[in-house]
């Protein structure tokens, strides 16, 4: 069977042919008791068979359809004369829908139907090993919580990471370290002084300087980076420098795996606090600091403008 084959990644082709299928029997079940209904007027129909007037948008909220899926569903039942609108008396600018006689009548002669219908599902039911009325429910509720484009999204971007890894500096990736970071900067600020300085030539203001640079890889391509310098006008052993990462590559968890990756380096080399500077409108770049562990602090002297906000990470 094709479904077996393809796998669960068919479920929703496999959910609506069921549904299908399930749809055709009740198009002939409505024939076979003379109900003058079609299947997808069945919600409608009976959130007002308790014989109260509703609106379009109180009625799709309680079955879960759309205002233009109710409302056509209305027009629809209404040309076949089982449900009119008449103006809201207490409220001129919205209608209410309500069945007129012949709903009613139907209303009333669909019993026998809903019990049989009723029934015949909890036999088939009962002859399954599982329950999908339940299993149904518990799916909804899953994906109530996190959709399921959500789910794979979050599945996409675990196997991209797998192709990143983090390695050191080389002179090869000098461009890739000069642009991801002009990037970012001119994205929201502007080129000052000391990134110039940085940028232009890491060797001479980070590398030699008893700092590091880290690059993260993906496919082989540079995406992210990330530098740790020895800074005299501190107390911390390190500051965490220059760390950008490609807009094409995120979502793939680059930030976190330069920024664990360079606390390690620093680590190993000994250090026990790790400074930064950065700007609050860089929210995400924040969040992902403090998920490091950095917490902020003030009083530093700095040679950025657009710094605005302190942290240090004890290791």
């Amino acid at each position: 069977m094709f479904y077996n084959k393809v796998g669960k990644m068919a479920l929703g082709s496999r959910i609506r042919m069921l549904s299908e299928t399930i749809s055709e029997d009740a198009k002939k079940l409505y024939q076979l008791y003379g109900t003058e209904l079609k299947p997808k007027w069945f919600p409608v129909f009976y959130v007002l068979s308790n014989k109260q007037e509703k609106p379009i948008t109180t009625i799709a909220e309680e079955i879960g359809h759309s205002h233009p899926s109710v409302s056509k569903i209305v027009s629809e039942m209404s040309k076949e004369g089982i449900v009119k609108e008449e103006k809201d008396k207490n409220d001129k600018r919205r209608n209410l829908i309500s069945l007129t006689e012949k709903g009613l009548a139907i209303s009333e002669e669909i019993e026998n139907q809903y019990k049989d219908v009723d029934k015949a599902i909890e036999l088939a039911l009962a002859e399954t090993q599982h329950n999908i009325w339940k299993a149904v429910e518990e799916f909804e509720y899953v994906l109530e919580q996190k959709s399921l484009y959500k789910r794979v999204v979050e599945e996409k971007r675990k196997r991209e990471s797998q192709n990143v890894k983090v390695v050191p500096y080389e002179d090869k990736y000098q461009k890739a370290f000069k642009e991801l970071n002009e990037e970012w900067i001119k994205a929201y600020f502007k080129i000052e002084e000391a990134d110039s300085l940085a940028l232009d030539d890491p060797h001479g203001h980070i590398l030699n300087k008893g700092g590091h640079i880290l690059v993260a890889l993906y496919n082989d391509e540079p995406i992210g980076v990330c530098a740790l310098l020895k800074n005299d006008t501190i107390d911390s052993d390190y500051e965490l420098v220059k760390m950008a990462v490609a807009p094409k590559a995120q979502g793939l968890g680059i930030g976190l795996k330069l920024g664990q990756a360079i606390i390690e380096k620093a680590k190993s080399e000994g250090a026990k606090e790790i400074y930064l500077e950065s700007n609050t409108v860089l929210v995400p770049a924040i969040r992902l600091y403090e998920k490091l562990g950095f917490k902020k602090v003030s009083g530093y002297p700095t040679p950025y403008e657009r710094c605005n906000i302190q942290m240090i990470l004890k290791l």
